[in-house]
């Protein structure tokens, strides 16, 4: 019975992260009031599950992957509550809750591996895995280049106004300014790469897990391909909360780009030493 608790509360984890972000990114207090409560069913639930697990095995510590994943995703959102509780934050609801969901969404399939139902389904999840990743890769590298174009724009035009007597300075920075367009109009373009490229990089990752977990089971969380991954998804949400928040442009949002684009670097380099990212096709 444990484990139809434990599915439950990947259900309810599930809608709670979904629901973190626009709550904390963009502040909709309707989302909010569907995240709080989902992510208390979900701990609920999930204690349920763990007390009825260890009990039933009699015994008090987790043996095995899946049990120490089920444990760890349990301690991580009873510390986001006790944090909630306390200072009235659910800033950190978009880190707590989606890593409970990841880890509690493998050892819920079961103890035997989920498998697809037949090769093509699988290849049909494995290109949504990786269309959705590149596509995130992609909106990365166009915001991070908007924000360097931006930071050329905002310098050639401080050197014209500092330079209007100089009639070359003036030309130079006419010509950068007939090719490139507006300031406002390059910080809406890196603003908006971002906010399309983050969707596409969570259910790029969400479609890896699944395919990962078929192959080797609870044990990708080990691979370094893997952990990169999500410390890029961390950092994709630093750099969204970060602009949001303080209304970061210019010379800071395009370091922070830039810092993430180097993880999805690092990332990509890691494909060539991971043997969970190295799905057979059939």
């Amino acid at each position: 019975m444990y484990l139809v608790w434990l599915r439950v509360a990947a259900v309810l984890y599930a809608i709670a992260s979904l629901a973190a972000l626009p709550t904390v990114l963009y502040s909709f207090p309707r989302w909010r009031r569907l995240c709080m409560p989902a992510a208390v069913l979900a701990f609920l639930f999930h204690f349920v599950s763990v007390t009825e697990m260890l009990g039933l095995a009699h015994r008090w510590l987790p043996v095995g992957y899946g049990e120490i994943e089920s444990l760890l995703g349990l301690l991580i959102a009873a510390i986001f509550l006790l944090i909630r509780a306390i200072y009235g934050t659910v800033s950190f609801s978009i880190f707590a809750l989606p890593a409970s969901f990841l880890l509690v969404f493998v050892p819920a399939l079961g103890a035997n591996r989920y498998t697809f139902p037949s090769p093509g389904v699988r290849t049909g999840w494995l290109v949504v895995h990786i269309v959705f990743l590149l596509a995130a890769y992609a909106c990365l590298a166009f915001s991070m280049v908007a924000s360097f174009l931006y930071l050329a724009q905002e310098r050639h035009i401080k050197h014209h106004f500092s330079a209007r007597s100089k009639p070359a300075s003036a030309t130079s920075a006419s010509l950068v300014r007939d090719w490139l367009p507006p300031l406002d109009t390059l910080e809406r373009i890196a603003h908006a790469t971002l906010l399309f490229g983050f969707p596409c990089m969570t259910l790029g990752l969400f479609v890896g897990s699944l395919l990962a977990q078929e192959s080797v089971g609870p044990a990708y969380f080990f691979d370094p391909k893997v952990l990169l991954s999500f410390a890029m998804w961390a950092l994709y949400v630093v750099l969204l909360y970060i602009r949001r928040i303080n209304g970061w442009r210019g010379r800071k949002a395009a370091f922070l780009s830039s810092g993430v684009f180097l993880v999805m670097m690092f990332v990509w380099a890691a494909n060539q030493f991971s043997q969970v990212h190295r799905f057979p096709v059939p």
